[in-house]
């Protein structure tokens, strides 16, 4: 039963992911989602920015044109070396994705 319920937990993960627009972003050639792999991963950012007031948008603005490293010392490539520009409401469908990661 354990095991039907995390699968369950999986897929309803999977399927909420805008994989679209990961995929055309590059995401995931930086970042992993349960484990740190060139910058943190989606549940580490999550962790750290999740109930932190005005973190959203500041991590929008981040996706839309880049920043320094705030983990490290990778900063967010500038969209033109990662996929192109984002618009600010797909910035927010990936970020909102990003803020709803959790561990186990």
């Amino acid at each position: 039963m354990f095991a039907a319920l995390l699968t369950a937990n999986g897929a309803a993960r999977a399927q909420s992911e805008p994989t679209a627009l990961v995929n055309q972003q590059h995401c995931m050639f930086c970042h992993t989602r349960d484990a740190p792999f060139l910058a943190p991963s989606f549940e580490q950012i999550a962790e750290r920015y999740r109930d932190v007031p005005g973190a959203q948008a500041m991590l929008e603005h981040k996706l839309r044109v880049g920043g320094k490293a705030h983990w490290g010392d990778a900063a967010m490539p500038l969209p033109p070396d990662r996929g192109g520009p984002i618009t600010p409401e797909d910035a927010h469908v990936l970020i909102q994705w990003v803020l709803r990661q959790s561990a186990g």
